[in-house]
């Protein structure tokens, strides 16, 4: 194992946290990720086409639930102790989400327990933590009532040995084309110099001052709305069959409009096809609403109770988006959002985009899936909305290498 600066990725998704990390210089040791479906993507983006991490022999490259590497490999975390720099990453966010029902009982969120354990056994000397807004809230119903679920985390690396600071950031304020409001928490290693609670908090500042320079070095906006992030995706009348999806069709690139598009197109400028970048099958009916709730609407929010049932929509979300504005938060439910100028909804490329994934990055899988599957399958779109975007997690790991 090289020297420099380590990291392991826990509950990794489809990678989106490693792909900032890996621009800022970090060297990912290995990512746990249950999903077969999002570990697809990330093997076939991190470990194949750019090799990434310095994955050890003694963990297969595959799919891992945390409490199986717990178990089994105990030993082998240990002896990690001293040699991993940063764990990164944070458990699902269901039962704490504010867009789902937050079921203080749903058994995903005992995962925060795992990866406390996980953190024990390694013992970084930093932590970088993310989950949803909801995560800042207070339990109500059971025996933690008036607990705040951070606290609970945050008591608990305490105990461990960690300088622990958190607080909620907007990554739309640092150059993402959306409001996306996530719980982030920063630890540090209480027995390393200099550690303290202020040196864990200063993180939220020196991101916020670094931003300005960041962005400014890539051409990039602070605040980019939806437009600059998919105007180049567009349909028109340019489309072909999806490579990897039969019977379905795809958007061919028009010239980049803006400096958004031009960076997310990177190292992919001689593409024709963009990636994953798929058109739902929409009935005439459905395309008929979706036009007309277009025609109605001037605002980027969730459409009355009133229009829902004048078109006869049981969903509760549907969005139409505004071209000069900032997406609402983009999640797993594909229906939620109407493209800003078509009468469709976004494909996983647009979704994407609005993640600020790179157009290089390979989506792999089913792209959609429903009814009971939904809870157990994690196709493109899901991954999509469940990750951390990467322009973020950039500018995060070169504050965390600041903070050592």
């Amino acid at each position: 194992m090289k020297g420099g600066h380590t990291y392991i990725d826990l509950f990794a998704g489809c990678g989106g946290l490693s792909i900032g990390l890996n621009r800022s210089k970090w060297k990912g040791l290995f990512a746990i990720e249950k999903s077969p479906h999002a570990f697809q993507t990330l093997e076939y983006n991190l470990i194949e086409t750019i090799n990434h991490f310095e994955w050890p022999k003694w963990l297969p490259k595959q799919a891992h639930d945390i409490n199986s590497v717990i178990h089994d490999y105990s030993d082998r975390l240990k002896k990690l102790q001293g040699k991993v720099t940063l764990i990164a990453g944070g458990p699902p966010c269901q039962g704490f989400s504010i867009a789902g029902r937050r079921d203080e009982k749903d058994e995903r969120n005992t995962l925060i327990n795992s990866y406390i354990e996980f953190v024990s056994l390694v013992k970084p000397r930093l932590i970088f933590f993310e989950n949803v807004k909801g995560f800042t809230m207070e339990f109500k119903n059971n025996k933690q009532k008036g607990k705040k679920y951070s606290q609970i985390v945050t008591d608990k690396l305490t105990q461990e040995g960690y300088n622990v600071y958190g607080q909620l950031i907007n990554f739309g304020d640092y150059g993402i084309p959306q409001k996306r409001t996530r719980f982030i928490l920063v630890g540090i290693r209480n027995d390393i110099k200099k550690s303290s609670i202020e040196k864990a908090k200063s993180f939220f500042k020196l991101i916020e001052d670094n931003k300005f320079s960041f962005l400014t070095e890539r051409d990039l906006l602070e605040n980019p709305n939806i437009e600059d992030a998919l105007s180049d995706l567009i349909s028109s009348e340019k489309i072909v069959e999806t490579p990897d999806r039969k019977g379905f069709y795809s958007g061919l690139y028009h010239k980049p409009k803006t400096t958004y598009q031009k960076f997310a197109r990177k190292e992919n400028e001689n593409a024709e096809i963009p990636n994953s970048h798929s058109f739902t099958k929409h009935s005439q009916k459905v395309t008929d609403r979706l036009r007309f709730v277009q025609s109605v609407s001037t605002k980027c929010k969730n459409i009355s109770e009133d229009l829902k049932k004048q078109i006869g929509l049981s969903t509760q979300v549907l969005v139409p988006l505004q071209p000069k504005e900032q997406a609402p938060t983009v999640t797993s439910h594909p229906d939620d959002m109407i493209h800003y100028c078509e009468p469709r909804i976004l494909t996983v490329r647009e979704c994407a985009r609005l993640q600020s994934f790179p157009d290089w990055f390979d989506f792999k899988g089913k792209y959609t899936t429903g009814g009971k599957l939904r809870k157990f399958e994690v196709p493109r779109y899901t991954q999509v909305g469940n990750a951390i975007p990467p322009l973020f997690s950039e500018q995060a790991g070169l504050i965390l290498k600041q903070l050592i």
